[in-house]
């Protein structure tokens, strides 16, 4: 027989799980993300403890952490934040503190 002429073994000796539709919707969302961390790139960096951040959802933030060390203009971080525990002005966007980087 020929290569071309001979029967092709199935790839599988054991058939696919069959996949049931769910009977119910899910009781709360299935993609829980932190809400305590941001992700996005820092267009107003420095060494404090102002900075701005503009994240994935284009939401500008004004950030101030006095222990956040230097966040560099442009670079992409994730940051776990908190609301602010005292008044402050780090310029526009949402105030918020740094907890940490």
């Amino acid at each position: 027989m020929a290569p071309a002429d001979r029967p092709t073994p199935p790839l599988s000796r054991t058939d696919p799980p069959i996949l049931r539709r769910p009977t119910t919707l899910p009781k709360g969302p299935t993609d829980n993300r932190p809400t305590d961390l941001i992700a996005g790139r820092i267009t107003r960096g420095g060494t404090g403890p102002c900075y701005g951040l503009v994240d994935e959802n284009d939401r500008e933030y004004a950030l101030h952490g006095p222990d956040a060390g230097e966040l560099r203009l442009g670079s992409f971080v994730t940051l776990r934040i908190a609301p602010p525990s005292f008044s402050f002005d780090c310029g526009p966007g949402i105030p918020m503190r740094i907890v940490s980087g």
